[in-house]
């Protein structure tokens, strides 16, 4: 289906959910669209789905995902108020591998679609897996963490997923000063007047 012709985020989500452009769909239980405001104007973008995720039809929502709540809301971020979440991949891979090249590009076209119609003016890649797709395949979080990289006029700001702050706590530090230059260039480019961050 061509998405391109698309203008309205309900329908595209309806269309979205009949993907089945490679095999990850016959695995899981469906298609994890995303979730948040959808005329936020900061996007956090990570791999893709898990197995509650999957369950759910949810993004964020196992241990990683109550981390990132977390952080959001320390940056005075809402989950349905501020920002949209969603992931490279709308399909949980077998076992919750890290999806192949072939998989993150059958789904890209939906990921695009998504973010010509939310039009974020902030982008947080939210590890490797986002950081490849949507920056460069030859990128590396520990490198490339902690810089912008600005792209068709979209601020793009990589860190670590949250699911590495949990196997090793001491990326935290790093990743606090990462979301506290977000905060502050949400200030500058969203919000000058009205936003009280918490960081």
């Amino acid at each position: 289906m061509d998405l391109s012709a698309i203008d309205d985020f309900k329908i595209l989500e309806q269309a979205v959910r009949q993907c089945d452009n490679c095999h990850l769909r016959k695995g899981c239980r469906g298609v994890v669209f995303g979730e948040g405001n959808p005329e936020a104007r900061i996007v956090f973008c990570g791999e893709g789905p898990g197995g509650e995720e999957d369950r759910l039809g949810r993004p964020f929502v196992g241990p990683a995902g109550q981390l990132l709540d977390k952080m959001l809301a320390a940056c005075g971020f809402e989950r349905f108020k501020h920002v949209y979440i969603l992931n490279t991949i709308k399909c949980r891979p077998p076992g919750n591998r890290t999806p192949t090249e072939q998989e993150r590009a059958a789904c890209r076209p939906n990921l695009d679609a998504q973010l010509r119609l939310i039009r974020p003016v902030i982008m947080v890649l939210l590890g490797a897996c986002a950081l490849q797709e949507l920056v460069s395949s030859s990128g590396r979080i520990t490198r490339d963490r902690g810089r912008w990289v600005q792209k068709d006029g979209v601020h793009i700001m990589p860190t670590y997923h949250p699911a590495a702050l949990l196997r090793n706590p001491s990326l935290k530090r790093d990743a606090w000063e990462d979301l506290k230059q977000v905060v502050a260039r949400y200030r500058q480019l969203v919000d000058k007047d009205h936003y009280s961050p918490h960081c």
